[in-house]
């Protein structure tokens, strides 16, 4: 269990690209109580809708911790951010950090923050002692979400089959597998910070043994088809074993994100790929639904857009934050 002091003033650096936020767009989504203000370095586009506030502004708020709210590629910490940082430091705020480069290993930023008397955490550590995965088939019931492509709502989409199996009263766990889920949940293991020859044993580590009727809903990394983050989304898949799957897409995204060279396939080639690559440890992993983010489109363009995949698709097929995913948990029950 994480032991992060909360509320958070959630640092937006730069950014300009509002994908690379998406560790602060996913604790205001699901974690609202907890973010009281953003701070914005000059030529910052992205705006969470929060109060724009200075470090000290924020601990006169209330706030106990600066989360760092975007991902870089790599996750790498900027140069730049660590005058912000030590400020953040002398105004009496903990730094919570999602990034693969450790806090302690920037600057001086351990010495400034020993000084101060506040806490440097890491979220993208994994524990230590992960084994290699084994194959043997556990008890209890998995789900994972998976994508065409980052950022399209793999991790939404599991918190919200999460919820709705809670509201059902079906017995369910979210299983978070990245720095915004574990934020969220509190606990998890950071994937893609695994080890490659551990990170199928991470994943049955993840989700273990369980009742009979539990399900385990697994948090999605990566993409089959991305050309860097390939690796860590096979080890999720082996390792979780799922029996069911949910593809996860963004309306109108025509190729990987910054990467325009590798086209996104379309979704029925996907869901084949993931399959094939799935049976291995799970022969009778089946699809049970396509979440699609169609925050670009309007209401009319949504609808047409879910109703035409849910004809080719003969599944369930639809946007967790613009109708809900009662249709996919519906499916689910279906399958027992």
């Amino acid at each position: 269990m994480l032991n992060i002091a909360t509320p958070y003033l959630v640092f937006l650096g730069d950014t300009v690209n509002p994908l690379d936020a998406k560790t602060g767009r996913g604790l205001v989504d699901w974690r609202p109580e907890q973010c009281i203000g953003q701070l914005r370095l000059p030529g910052c586009t992205v705006d969470l809708g929060l109060p724009d506030m200075t470090p000290a502004g924020a601990v006169a708020a209330g706030a106990k911790s600066l989360v760092i709210g975007i991902a870089t590629t790599g996750g790498q910490i900027h140069p730049d951010w660590i005058a912000i940082f030590k400020e953040a430091l002398d105004a009496g705020l903990d730094i919570v950090s999602g990034m693969h480069t450790r806090l302690a290993n920037v600057g001086n930023l351990a010495d400034h923050a020993a000084a101060k008397g506040r806490q440097l955490v890491d979220v993208r550590v994994p524990p230590a002692g992960l084994p290699v995965g084994s194959g043997r088939k556990r008890t209890g019931k998995r789900l994972l979400t998976v994508g065409t492509d980052c950022c399209v709502g793999k991790k939404y989409t599991a918190l919200s089959v999460h919820a709705e199996l809670a509201r059902r009263g079906v017995p369910a766990t979210f299983r978070a597998t990245g720095q915004t889920g574990i934020m969220i949940a509190g606990e998890g293991i950071p994937i893609d910070a695994v080890v490659s020859d551990f990170v199928s044993g991470a994943a049955e580590a993840l989700s273990p043994d369980n009742d009979a009727e539990h399900w385990d809903i697994i948090e999605g990394q990566g993409s089959l088809f991305h050309p860097a983050y390939a690796a860590v989304t096979l080890g999720l898949l082996h390792g979780s074993q799922p029996d069911a799957l949910v593809l996860c897409h963004e309306a109108g995204r025509p190729h990987i994100d910054e990467y325009p060279g590798y086209p996104i396939p379309g979704l029925e080639e996907c869901m084949a790929h993931y399959l094939a690559a799935a049976q291995l440890t799970n022969s009778a992993v089946q699809f049970v639904g396509i979440s699609v983010n169609t925050a670009s489109l309007d209401e009319k363009g949504r609808q047409d857009y879910l109703a035409e995949v849910a004809a080719k698709v003969r599944l369930p097929v639809v946007d967790p934050m613009a109708g809900g995913v009662a249709s996919i948990v519906d499916r689910i029950m279906e399958r027992e």
